[in-house]
Formats: structure tokens, sequence, C-alpha cells
């Protein structure tokens, strides 16, 4: 079954405090938007990547892939006014009617391979599969001056790729308040399709602030490592 991932990058890096979208800035020695394909690409090599920026970002873009002599395959689409407008751009940049998607975020560089392969097996047996972590603080809900404790057995932060079978978020895309929604996998309920949530990994976190990317810079460091101690291995047994 055809894979497709569409890449959505939407970063101006106000919160970082940078010049430049957060997407653009270094880990590692690259734009960390380039470890987020990678990724997927090392996972498979045949997915279709589809990567979407906001307008006036893709000059900046390719002048980056220059620069560092990245020549991953992959298309790029327009981002809209809304989260939601730029990953119906990127729906409408695949042009095949069946196969599976996944929607991830740009700014997510360390999702794992078992992360994204577990999604896209879910979608591949027709669920709508999106990953989720229990949380260990404590959670009230506030209301006013008060507050009362809330189960956090019962919450799952959530995370990307949430991953689709094609045609369902197609359908999920044609709702006319699509624009509103930020979370792809809260549409689709909307729809009437149920959602299957599994499990991430700690490390698949989302760089927001200038903290988020040290500690990405730390995680993909010990990543590299470990990918190469297994490389080792494979090679002399």
């Amino acid at each position: 079954m055809k894979r497709f991932v569409i890449i959505v990058a939407g970063g101006t890096g106000q919160r970082m405090g940078a010049g430049i979208p957060k997407q653009f800035l270094p880990l590692c020695g690259r734009p960390l938007l380039m470890h987020t394909i990678e990724i997927f690409h090392r996972y498979d090599a045949k997915t279709g990547m589809v990567l979407v920026l906001p307008a006036g970002q893709a000059e900046q873009w390719n002048a980056l892939c220059t620069l560092h002599g990245f020549t991953l395959p992959h298309k790029l689409a327009e981002g809209g006014e809304t989260r939601g407008h730029s990953v119906r751009n990127g729906l409408d940049a695949i042009t095949a009617t069946r196969g599976v998607v996944a929607v991830h975020d740009g700014a997510r560089p360390l999702v794992s391979q078992e992360t994204i392969a577990r999604g896209f097996a879910l979608a591949e047996s027709g669920k709508n599969a999106v990953p989720g972590l229990p949380l260990a603080d404590s959670l009230r809900i506030t209301n006013g001056n008060k507050s009362r404790p809330l189960d956090r057995t019962l919450v799952r932060r959530i995370q990307t790729p949430q991953c689709f079978p094609l045609h369902i978020l197609r359908e999920a895309y044609r709702h006319p308040r699509f624009m509103d929604f930020t979370d792809y996998a809260q549409l689709v309920e909307t729809t009437g399709n149920a959602i299957t949530l599994y499990e991430g990994n700690a490390e698949n976190i989302k760089i927001t602030t200038p903290f988020d990317l040290k500690l990405a810079g730390l995680l993909a460091g010990e990543i590299t490592l470990d990918i190469l101690s297994q490389q080792n291995r494979d090679n002399n047994e």
C-alpha cells in the first residue's frame, strides 16, 4: 500500500526569539526540518513526501537544501491562512486516490521508527491512528478561583504523526468548517470515524522554545550514537 506523509512546517520563530523560522534553525549542524524528513525517508524511501511551508519560505528552503547538499525527494506545497488550509493544500498535492497518509509536525524531528511503523500499520488496517503518551504530572482543572483534581490516567499527551487511510482524511477535509480544526484527529471524528490511540515515544517533542531546541540537540546526539552502534553490530554479525 502506498504511503504518504504531509509535513506541516508553519513556524515563525516568535517564541524562539529567533530571526528565522524555527523549522530552519540548526539542529546538530543542519536545519531541524531536514532531520524530520530524513526520519521518514529512513523508514521507507518510497514514501511520497509533501512539505508544506508558509508562503514566501520556499526560496529560503531551497537555498538551505543547496547549502547542505540535501537531495531527498519531496514535493513542496504552500501553506494557507490556517493550519487546516495548510493540511488541505498538502492533501491536494497528493494525486493518488488510494493509500495511507501521515500528517506530522515539521518541528518534531525525533519521532522514532517504531512510532512511525505503528501508525502506518494501523492506518493500513483501516484505522485512524494517533500517538500519545500518559502524563506523569498531577492535573487540576480550574474554574475561576476554584480548582479540582483530574485523574491523569484518563488523559494522553497527543503527538504526531497522525496516520489515516487517505480517503478518510480527504473526506474529513471536505467538512465546511475544516479550517477551524487544528487537530486532524478531531476533524476526522466529526465525520463519524473513530480514533485509535497508540503509544508514541517520549523523545518525540515538539520544538517550540529555546529550551526545546537544546533538549533536542542532546537527544539527537544520543539517537545518532544508538544508530551507529546498531549499524556496527549489524556489520559484525
